[in-house]
């Protein structure tokens, strides 16, 4: 392995615990309190009251598996996708209620960070995002156990060693 393919790998595993912090974080903040975030999710005025509560419930806990699953580095792709789907759905949800005018919490990090939905949050939340997105495209999989248990290549390492190869 090259210099370029061990410093890409590194760069990349440095990026997988960035998106593994993100999801561990949000979902940390929020288990304590969850009736608070049942009532902020029902505030979007997305989901019917019946599954705000069983998505308010479950969230805080996907959102650690999220990030334990990309911390160990175990099924990192799939596991991003899952990550980049949720990105996507918080996004159109703060989109959604930033445009019909609805002023609450984004509840993205519980109360931890309470800031208003709009512009900025949204900005934020998608930045947030790309290290989960980078994820999909190009798992990083440098100290993962997908490469100790499966011998899965690592795709972001590994992107200098196929631009020489070509």
């Amino acid at each position: 392995m090259s210099q370029e393919s061990r410093t890409a790998a590194r760069i990349g595993f440095a990026i997988r615990l960035a998106a593994a912090s993100v999801w561990i974080i949000a979902g940390a903040v929020k288990v304590p309190q969850i009736q608070t975030f049942q009532l902020l999710v029902q505030r979007y005025g997305i989901l019917p009251d019946a599954l705000s509560g069983p998505f308010a419930y479950i969230l805080p806990f996907l959102e650690l598996a999220l990030g334990l699953y990309l911390a160990a580095g175990l099924f990192v792709r799939g596991t991003a996708l899952v990550g980049t789907l949720l990105f996507a759905v918080f996004l159109t949800a703060q989109a959604s209620a930033w445009a019909r005018g609805i002023s609450l919490d984004c509840g993205c990090f519980g109360t931890a960070l309470e800031t208003t939905v709009g512009p900025l949050t949204i900005l934020r939340d998608f930045g947030l995002g790309i290290p989960t997105f980078l994820m999909l495209a190009f798992p990083a999989r440098a100290l993962s156990l997908d490469h100790r248990l499966f011998g899965a290549k690592d795709l972001f390492g590994g992107l200098h060693e196929g631009r020489q190869n070509t």
